[in-house]
């Protein structure tokens, strides 16, 4: 599901809103966790997920296209946990 999709979909069961504001709000909401994971924050949604920032040390890596070893510095990166619900109900599902 793309953020479109999202749109769409939001808008096919709120019809009281227009296409516009419905993008307008779902901006809002994803530049809200952007903005949160920036400053270190720790997104968590009940029966969805939590959001995080991994911190990956520096190492030496290789590039696939030459082979050649490259050193890679130290980064941050954003970690996504399952909740209980959400794998318990893709798992139901036989997703």
């Amino acid at each position: 599901m793309t953020k479109k999709d999202l749109i769409v979909k939001l808008q096919k069961q709120l019809k009281v809103y227009t296409h516009k504001d419905i993008a307008y709000a779902v901006n809002i909401i994803f530049d809200s966790m952007t903005d949160a994971l920036n400053r270190g924050d720790r997104i968590e949604i009940r029966g969805f997920g939590n959001f995080t920032i991994r911190e990956r040390k520096s190492r030496m890596g290789r590039n696939p296209k030459s082979g050649v070893e490259v050193k890679l510095e130290k980064r941050k990166t954003p970690f996504f946990k399952t909740g209980k619900e959400l794998r318990l109900m893709v798992n139901k599902n036989g997703l």
